[in-house]
């Protein structure tokens, strides 16, 4: 059940509204990291989910999206009121300006409009948490480069509250999936082949103009790993072997 209140959950104050950066902020009211899709992936995740521990948290984080949605559309409608009267500033974004009205729309800041496939939704409660908190990062840096553009005061107070909340959301999250006690690399129930998830390929070779040096590191040293030079070379050098071979019979006879 959802109930309005007439206040925003964070005070919003525009001091000189900026069309352009209005639609910088449509990226966070219908852009693939935006508020809307993370209120829907949260609370559709949290009705499908059986845990009913992790479903008051997915459905807790999912409502207060919403709320942030509504702050960062009253920004963006704020920031774009110019264009409801001055061409000038309409021509900073005529699809907003003329399709919307100058007001907030359900596209990113490039005018694609939102679509369901931003949403990452599989089902499996520890997947699912993973895609969240890496949606929450994605938010935090979008939330971070908005600031950064930003000039006015009441603006970056806001977007700073915002861009918070996504860190806290990323902590519940983690311990969320902490707590479920799985192993990290432990996803759905059918196993991995032995042997092969314990090798790493090394692909992209060579030195100079021939690329860059190979790195070691622990994605791919000591933690159980098999380092396999170049398995598409393997391939090429068997070839030429077997070229060479040929050759060999053609000139002895």
């Amino acid at each position: 059940m959802y109930h309005h209140v007439k206040r925003l959950m964070y005070t919003v104050n525009v001091g000189t509204p900026e069309p352009r950066f209005g639609n910088m902020l449509l990226e966070q009211f219908g852009g693939a990291n935006g508020e809307l899709a993370a209120a829907l992936q949260y609370s559709i995740q949290g009705l499908n989910c059986d845990d009913p521990d992790r479903q008051d948290l997915l459905m807790d984080i999912g409502t207060e999206e919403l709320s942030h949605l509504e702050i960062v559309g009253t920004l963006a409608r704020m920031h774009l009121k110019p264009m409801k009267k001055s061409a000038t500033a309409a021509e900073s974004d005529p699809l907003v300006a003329i399709a919307g009205g100058g007001g907030a729309t359900l596209c990113n800041s490039m005018g694609t409009p939102w679509t369901a496939d931003y949403l990452k939704i599989t089902g499996e409660l520890d997947v699912d948490l993973r895609s969240n908190i890496a949606a929450e990062a994605r938010a935090k840096i979008v939330y971070e480069r908005l600031i950064n553009f930003c000039d006015d005061p009441g603006t970056k107070d806001a977007l700073q509250f915002l861009m918070t909340r996504e860190i806290a959301h990323m902590k519940s999250f983690a311990f969320a999936l902490d707590s479920l006690g799985k192993k990290p690399f432990s996803i759905g129930q059918i196993p991995p082949t032995p042997e092969l998830v314990d090798q790493y390929f090394n692909d992209s070779t060579g030195v100079g103009d021939h690329g860059e040096r190979d790195a070691r590191g622990p994605w791919n040293s000591g933690n159980g790993w098999e380092f396999v030079e170049a398995p598409a070379f393997g391939e090429i050098r068997a070839g030429e072997g077997g070229r060479a071979e040929g050759k060999s019979r053609s000139a002895h006879r």
